[in-house]
C-alpha cells in the first residue's frame, strides 16, 4: 500500500487506495453528505469524553479521585500507578466533569499452546436429534469430537438473536443485536421444564426431511413448543434471580422483541409512542405484555444455560459481525449514536468488482465516544462471554469503516475513521477478563498500520491459503491459520468447477473476472495433477495448511466433508445463502474418511 489520505475533521477520507494500490478520490458531494450526517460534536466532549489508558500511562489530568469499580476510590496526580486496576471506573477532577476512566492491560490474553480446530456453521450441522437446523445440543455433540479427535477449539458463526417474527432474517451477519442470542438454536427437549409438556419430538425432527434449512418453518414450531414450556414452567426462582441480575440491556431487549412480534422488526415503524426505550408509554406496554416481555427473557436464560454445557472444556471462538439490523434492538437502543442515511460495506475490490453494501448503520465515531464506549463494550462483552476466544469479523473497521449513502452505490462511499486505539484497548480489556483469545478477520483491503496494530496489542491475525502469496511455512506465527471462509469457494467447489458453475449461473461477474478468479485460486494448490480427485485437492490443502506456524489451524468441516457448495456467495439473491446444511449427519461426522485425513494431516502439523 502507498500513500496516506487526508482526513478531515469529521474523519472523513477525501481518498482510498484499493487493493491493487490504485488511488481513488471521494466526490465532494459523497464528502458534504457524510459531513452533515456525522454533524459537530459539541464543544465541551473532549472535557467529559472516556479517558482509555493502561497502567503507568500519564493521563489528560493533573490531579483527580478515581472511584474504582469496587468502589474503592483512589487519588491520582497526573499518571496511573504501574499497579493500578484493570477495569471501568470514574474519574473525576477538581474543575471538571465526571468521566470514565477504562484501564485496559493493552494486550489481549493468548494461549501458550497452538492448537488445530474446526469451522463450523452451526445452523448446518444438523443430527439427528435436531429440528431442522443445528442447534446447540449439535455443538455439545462437534465439541466432544473435537475433544476426541485432539483438537483445540471450535469456531462458530455468529449466534446473534434476529427479530422473533414468522420471516426470520437467514444471515448470521445482519442480526437484531450483537448482545443476545438466537433462540432458534436451542435444543427444545433440552429446555428445563420440557418433560413436562408434550414437545411433539417427531413433528420438530422431522423438518430434517427438507432439503434446505426452512428457518420459519423452524422458528414456528419451537416458539410455538417452547412458549408451552415457558408457561407451563416458567423457569422457577433460578430464571427470577438469573433475569434480576441482567438488569437493564435484557429488559430492553425482551422489550423489543414482544414489541417486534406485535408491530414488525423494524422500529421506525411502531407507533410512536415505542419508538424510544423508556418512557411512561413503554412502561405501560410492558406492564400490559408482561408475559411475553418474561418469554422472550427467558429463552435467553435457556440459551445460556445450553451454551455453558455445549463449550465446557474446549474454547469456543464466537464471530462477532461488523454490525447489526438498522430497525433491530441495538439500533433501538443506540438510535441516537447511529449514522441516518448511510450503512456500512465495502468498496470494489479484486473478489467484487461493484463493491458491497452490508445493511447496517454504523455508529458516528464522536457519539461512540459520548456514549462512553458502551454500545461497543456490551457487544465484545456478551460475545465473548463464556466460551474462550472471539472473532471480529472485518476488524479494520475498528479503525475505519466504508460508509455507502442510502441512494448511492457501494462505489459511492467513503471511509469515515475510528477511534481505533481505543476500541482495541477495550477488546484487550474483555479479552483479559474473560481469559479469551481474539482473532481479527482483516482480509481484503488492508491499510498499513493495521496489522501492526493488531499485532502490538495481541489480536491473531487470520490467513487464508486462498488468499496468501507466501508459502504457508511463511505466515505469522501469531495468526488463525485457514483455507477458505463462509464467503469464498470450498477446495472441492474450487476444484470441480461446481463453484465457478454457480457463479455463472448467479451472475456475479463476467466470464473473464470469473475465469481469472478461478484460476487463481487454484494456483494456491500445487502439487496437483490435472486428473487429481475432489477428496486429493482437499487433502493436499490441508497439507500446505499444515505448513503453517501459525498459532491456531482451522479446518471447515464443508472442506472436511467435501461439500462442492459455499455457505454464502455474497452479492446474490435468488440463492438459498446460509441454509445449506451438510450433507453428513452431526453423528457420522467422526467416521468421514476424509474428515478423518484432515485431522491426521493437520494432527501431524502441530507436531
Amino acid at each position: 500500500m502507498t500513500g496516506t489520505p487526508t482526513t478531515d475533521e469529521w474523519g472523513i477520507d477525501a481518498s482510498w487506495i484499493d487493493a491493487r494500490d490504485q488511488p481513488h478520490e471521494v466526490a465532494q458531494a459523497t464528502i458534504d453528505a457524510l459531513r452533515e450526517i456525522i454533524g459537530t460534536p459539541p464543544a465541551d466532549l473532549e472535557d467529559r469524553a472516556p479517558i482509555v489508558a493502561r497502567p503507568g500511562d500519564a493521563l489528560e489530568v493533573d490531579e483527580a479521585d478515581v472511584v474504582c469499580e469496587d468502589g474503592e476510590v483512589r487519588h491520582v496526580d497526573g499518571s496511573l500507578p504501574a499497579d493500578f486496576p484493570l477495569g471501568y471506573h470514574w474519574l473525576q477532577s477538581a474543575d471538571g466533569p465526571r468521566r470514565r476512566l477504562i484501564v485496559s492491560p493493552g494486550r489481549c490474553w493468548l494461549p501458550d499452546e497452538r492448537a488445530w480446530g474446526w469451522a463450523v456453521q452451526l445452523y448446518a450441522a444438523r443430527g439427528r436429534e435436531s429440528w431442522g437446523i443445528g442447534d446447540l445440543g449439535d455443538l455439545r455433540s462437534i465439541r466432544r469430537m473435537a475433544a476426541d479427535q485432539g483438537a483445540g477449539f471450535v469456531l462458530v458463526n455468529p449466534l446473534h438473536a434476529v427479530a422473533p417474527i414468522p420471516q426470520q432474517e437467514a444471515s448470521p451477519y445482519l442480526p437484531a443485536t450483537r448482545r443476545f442470542r438466537n433462540p432458534i438454536y436451542l435444543r427444545v427437549p433440552e429446555v428445563p421444564g420440557a418433560e413436562a409438556v408434550d414437545v411433539e419430538d417427531d413433528a420438530g425432527r422431522a423438518l430434517n426431511d427438507g432439503e434446505l434449512i426452512d428457518r420459519d418453518a423452524i422458528w414456528a414450531r419451537k416458539r410455538e413448543v417452547l412458549m408451552r414450556i415457558f408457561f407451563a414452567h416458567g423457569g422457577g426462582e433460578a430464571f427470577a434471580r438469573w433475569r434480576e441480575a441482567q438488569g437493564r440491556q435484557l429488559r430492553d431487549w425482551a422489550t423489543w422483541a414482544a414489541i417486534a412480534e406485535e408491530h414488525g422488526a423494524d422500529w421506525h415503524t411502531w407507533p410512536e409512542e415505542l419508538r424510544r426505550p423508556g418512557g411512561p408509554a413503554l412502561e405501560a406496554y410492558v406492564q400490559q405484555h408482561g408475559a411475553v416481555v418474561a418469554f422472550h427473557a427467558w429463552l435467553q436464560w435457556a440459551l445460556e444455560l445450553q451454551l455453558t454445557a455445549a463449550t465446557a472444556g474446549m474454547t469456543v471462538i464466537q464471530d462477532l459481525p461488523i454490525g447489526f439490523a438498522g430497525g433491530g434492538a441495538d439500533a433501538w437502543t443506540w438510535q441516537d449514536a447511529l449514522a441516518d442515511g448511510v450503512s456500512v460495506g465495502a468498496p470494489p475490490d479484486a473478489f467484487n468488482s461493484q463493491g458491497q453494501d452490508w445493511g447496517s448503520p454504523p455508529l458516528i465515531p464522536w457519539r461512540l465516544r459520548d456514549a462512553d464506549y458502551e454500545p461497543f463494550v456490551q457487544s465484545i462483552r456478551a460475545t465473548i462471554a463464556g466460551a474462550g476466544g472471539l472473532r471480529i469479523d472485518h476488524v479494520m473497521g475498528l479503525f475505519r469503516l466504508w460508509w455507502v449513502p442510502r441512494d448511492g452505490s457501494p462505489a459511492d462511499g467513503a471511509y469515515v475513521r475510528y477511534p481505533a486505539e481505543d476500541l482495541l484497548d477495550i477488546v484487550a480489556l474483555e479479552s483479559h477478563r474473560a481469559q479469551a483469545l481474539v482473532v481479527g478477520e482483516d482480509l481484503g483491503t488492508v491499510e498499513e498500520g493495521v496489522r501492526e496494530a493488531m499485532a502490538e496489542h495481541g489480536v491473531l491475525s487470520y490467513r487464508l491459503l486462498w488468499f496468501e502469496d507466501a508459502d504457508p511455512a511463511e505466515w505469522p506465527a501469531d495468526a488463525m491459520a485457514a483455507i477458505t471462509t463462509h464467503d469464498l469457494p470450498t477446495v472441492a467447489g474450487l476444484w470441480t468447477g461446481a463453484d465457478l458453475e454457480e457463479q455463472r449461473e448467479q451472475g456475479t461477474g463476467t466470464e473473464e473476472e470469473l475465469a481469472d478468479g478461478r484460476t487463481a485460486l487454484l494456483e494456491q494448490l500445487p502439487g496437483l495433477a490435472d486428473d487429481a480427485s475432489a477428496a486429493q485437492a482437499v487433502e493436499q490443502a490441508h497439507r500446505l495448511l499444515a505448513r503453517a506456524p501459525s498459532r491456531l489451524l482451522s479446518a471447515t468441516l464443508d472442506d472436511a466433508v467435501g461439500e462442492s457448495r459455499r455457505p454464502n456467495m455474497p452479492g446474490t439473491t435468488n440463492r438459498p445463502n446460509w441454509s445449506l446444511p451438510l450433507s453428513v449427519p452431526v453423528e457420522e461426522l467422526a467416521d468421514h474418511p476424509l474428515l478423518r485425513t484432515v485431522v491426521r494431516t493437520l494432527a501431524d502439523g502441530l507436531r
